[in-house]
């Protein structure tokens, strides 16, 4: 059969029908016939052959291959939209579309959708457009036609000013259409940085995420995985094993639990599919539809001065001692809800989305349960990242501040923690939202300067009464500054003890930083959520318009 026929056979659709005549309606004898003429089918028979093909579409290639897909904890491409779109209701859109490509057999198998389910619909009744990688097709690898569909629904949610998310569960480019398919990606990527900034972008590794796959995710505002199934990598277990000798397995080089807690390139991690889509639904509730609108307010439910007697408790005086933020967040925010983003990684700061009276916030804050909360490489690359997101999505910020200083080590400085923690300071300068920060403990050194203190531009800064701002801890300044006396006292214990004391009530009394303009005032730690939620309202209209510029060049 050449290849013609076969695509004529492997085509569902035929344009006319002929049907034979009727008995009944043989010619006279002895007169000669007519040839018959094709019959065109009435509109109803094609509308009834079309809904018979839309539904084996919707079906999709084998119920062999769905089984496959759900023996492995998968849900189907439309089952996963289903449940990300309310009601289930996903207007779906070039269905038909078919690749083109030839050799290596692959002109044999044409179905329809080329692996790629694209359309819009309604999640909490607000517009959002979405692709679904069908692996039952191809493995949801991309070629030329699936990437096409791609880049479709993106400029669709560029156009329209609504958010796009990706349901990711591909093998990568396809490799019997060759370049075409790196072009296709090239193409996913360019539209993925113009909208950087611009609409929500979300991604959700539901499969195998392999080579130029993992790029787009990477470039997304958050990426969800999910534990046992989700994977990315950049070259496979096979590859690493051929070009170095390691042996990995495909969850040990790029599963969810890796890219969660080790690399940072999942924001969220769940352990099956349903609880991960519910969380993208919430996740959207807390953000606007793109970067000219503010984000959706929530009823106003939980009273604004509330007062949070509990924080007089939770948080000790001693320093030196720890405790949970994640506790603070819970007592100021509405309802004690909060949606924390890298939860597992880089675990010594903070970054939560939340509601203030009903409006949306980004909270970045010093987790004394981890690492003392000090910031290093990776918690600064984190907060920056949120700061940066917060800011091109009009989200307020709210910096809750206790660290005592950078993470030493020889491992930090080699490592660019220098280069790294002016990202986290590159970005609060930047930032044009409300901000406001408040300082409940320690603040120490250029730690709290990055931390959004007042002179790099935070809106208001308040303080609790238990705060130290200096340079470093009483102990260090005492030690650096009384060195020679301690060491020439006759009971140096004694001098060190009244020279820190000495240190402590000069330097570093709660009111002393208030004094010099740099906290605009020190309040009672119960009115916490009362102050922010007032000082948020002040500066809800804004605007701080950036010097003109292409754009800025942030380290790297």
């Amino acid at each position: 059969m050449s290849i013609v026929d076969q695509r004529k056979a492997a085509h569902p659709l035929h344009a006319f029908t002929v049907v034979p005549p009727p008995a009944s309606a043989s010619p006279p004898h002895g007169t000669t016939s007519a040839p018959s003429e094709p019959r065109r089918p009435t509109l109803r028979e094609q509308v009834t052959e079309l809904e018979g093909l839309r539904e084996r579409i919707r079906r999709g290639p084998s119920a062999r291959a769905t089984e496959a897909q759900h023996a492995k904890g998968k849900l189907t491409a439309r089952e996963r939209l289903e449940l990300l779109f309310d009601g289930g209701m996903f207007t779906e859109v070039e269905p038909w579309r078919r690749h083109r490509a030839t050799g290596f057999g692959i002109e044999t198998k044409r179905p329809h959708t080329d692996g790629v389910v694209i359309g819009w619909g309604r999640v909490d009744g607000r517009r959002v457009f979405a692709y679904a990688h069908d692996f039952r097709i191809f493995g949801g690898a991309l070629g030329e036609a699936h990437a096409q569909k791609i880049h479709k629904i993106m400029d669709l949610a560029e156009a329209a000013g609504a958010p796009l998310v990706g349901l990711c569960d591909g093998a990568g480019a396809r490799i019997q259409e060759g370049v075409t398919a790196l072009a296709g990606y090239g193409g996913i990527f360019r539209r993925n940085v113009r909208n950087s900034g611009v609409i929500p972008q979300i991604s959700v590794v539901l499969g195998p995420c392999a080579g130029g796959a993992a790029y787009s995710p990477a470039l997304t505002d958050f990426v969800f995985m999910v534990r046992g199934t989700s994977q990315m990598f950049i070259t496979g277990p096979d590859v690493v094993q051929a070009v170095t000798g390691e042996e990995i397995t495909h969850d040990g080089l790029g599963g969810a639990d890796v890219h969660a807690a080790a690399s940072g390139v999942a924001s969220f991690l769940h352990d099956d599919e349903e609880s991960c889509l519910a969380e993208v639904r919430y996740l959207l509730s807390l953000l606007p539809s793109n970067n000219r609108e503010l984000p959706p307010a929530a009823p106003a439910d939980d009273p604004a001065d509330r007062r949070c007697d509990a924080l007089l408790d939770l948080v000790p005086t001693d320093p030196n001692q720890s405790y949970d933020m994640r506790g603070v967040i819970e007592e100021i925010v509405d309802h004690g809800e909060y949606l924390e983003v890298h939860e597992g990684w880089a675990t010594n700061v903070l970054c939560v989305l939340a509601r203030l009276d009903g409006q949306v916030v980004g909270i970045v804050a010093n987790q004394p349960s981890s690492l003392a909360g000090v910031l290093d490489i990776h918690a600064s690359e984190k907060a920056a990242r949120f700061v940066q997101m917060c800011d091109a999505f009009n989200i307020p910020l709210v910096t809750l501040i206790d660290v005592p200083g950078f993470l030493p080590g020889v491992g930090q400085e080699h490592g660019g923690v220098i280069r790294h923690g002016a990202k986290l300071l590159y970005a609060y300068c930047n930032a044009t939202v409300p901000r406001m920060s408040v300082v409940l403990r320690k603040a120490y050194g250029g730690a709290y300067i990055v931390m959004d203190s007042r002179s790099i531009g935070t809106d208001l800064a308040l303080a609790w009464p238990t705060n130290e701002i200096a340079v470093m801890g009483a102990e260090g300044a005492a030690n650096v500054v009384f060195r020679r006396e301690i060491a020439a006292s006759d009971d140096p214990a004694r001098t060190r003890t009244e020279r820190i004391a000495e240190y402590l009530r000069e330097l570093m009394h709660p009111y002393y930083a208030a004094e010099r303009g740099l906290v605009d005032d020190v309040i009672d730690p119960a009115e916490t959520r009362t102050r922010l939620i007032d000082g948020l309202w002040a500066l809800r209209a804004k605007h701080a318009p950036l010097p003109s510029r292409k754009h800025g060049n942030q380290p790297q």
